[in-house]
């Protein structure tokens, strides 16, 4: 395979990927900001930017952080190459220039949906409209997600799309749970107070593991507990441990394939075993935001490893 067509079948589910979480963490804000005063949505909003990472773009253009603007500059910002829209482009750009390597059904999903979120963020996004806009974001990157895995072989590209989706949703949850626990909770004073319990709920609502973690643990809101799903439990296909199992599983079969494994391999072996055996009290005593720090760290350097091992820039 080129790596060209490596690249974009990479990078095209990566952008689907950090649509849907990006999605995902906007309605989690939203929920917060309008259950909360005005100082403390501020904040929500501001936490919001600063796990995307969009923090210093957005300040360099506004002032404040009310919902309306961070919305509108997260979902279709003209200003802004990371927003939804731009994403979605950028996934349709990369599936136009690999036609040959997908079906006619992933192709129709991602145009389609491109052309869908393109006429509804054409205008600023009003607050009584902006779930229904969240909902067709995580709809559109969902129905392409499911165009792939029903009309796909299990190929060499396949085992790509997977290793960019499982890439890409590690770094959100990792975040996610990062920007929570260290920079978004104000105060050690508000641990177990409303304010930190709603939090969390938000936590696991934006990584759609509520349901899940409530069924674990009857209901109760504990950041241990609530870091043990994220991180270690491999039944949930958001945690770390699932991402980390499915992406060593398509290393594997490009390893097959390719008829040996590289540095790529040797990187995963290195995070398997910081996250296999391990416990949460473990992770505690290293320090959670370390943990995080760390894992995201060496979870772009797995991405760069993937990339250079298969030529991407060939």
């Amino acid at each position: 395979m080129l790596g060209r067509v490596a690249n974009g079948m990479f990078w095209m589910y990566r952008y689907l990927e950090r649509a849907e979480n990006t999605a995902r963490l906007l309605a989690a804000g939203h929920r917060m900001a309008i259950t909360r005063g005005e100082d403390v949505a501020s904040e929500e909003w501001k936490s919001v930017l600063t796990t995307l990472g969009q923090l210093t773009a957005y300040t360099a253009q506004h002032d404040d952080f009310t919902g309306a603007h961070v919305c509108d500059f997260v979902l279709r910002g003209k200003g802004n190459p990371q927003s939804v829209l731009s994403m979605f482009e950028r996934a349709r750009t990369n599936a136009r220039t690999c036609r040959s390597a997908i079906t006619a059904e992933i192709w129709e999903a991602v145009n389609e949906g491109w052309m869908t979120l393109r006429d509804l963020l054409a205008r600023p996004v009003r607050d009584t409209s902006l779930n229904l806009a969240l909902a067709a974001i995580r709809r559109e990157s969902t129905l392409a997600r499911g165009a792939t895995h029903g009309s796909m072989m299990r190929n060499e590209v396949y085992s790509f799309v997977r290793a960019g989706t499982f890439v890409e949703r590690a770094d959100n949850t990792a975040r996610i749970l990062d920007v929570k626990y260290y920079l978004l909770l104000p105060s050690l004073s508000y641990v177990g107070t409303p304010l930190d319990t709603g939090q969390w709920d938000n936590v696991l609502r934006s990584l759609s593991g509520e349901r899940a973690y409530r069924w674990l643990n009857a209901g109760r809101m504990e950041a241990r507990s609530i870091a043990e799903l994220l991180i270690l439990d491999g039944r949930f296909p958001r945690s770390l441990a699932f991402c980390y199992a499915a992406l060593r599983e398509n290393l594997d079969a490009l390893a097959q394939l390719h008829g040996q494994e590289g540095p790529a391999h040797q990187l995963m072996n290195e995070l398997e075993e910081r996250l296999t055996g391990r416990t949460v009290e473990a992770i505690f005593d290293q320090g959670l935001h370390q943990f995080l720090v760390e894992f995201i760290g060496r979870n772009q350097a797995m991405a760069n490893a993937i990339a250079e091992q298969y030529r991407f820039n060939e």
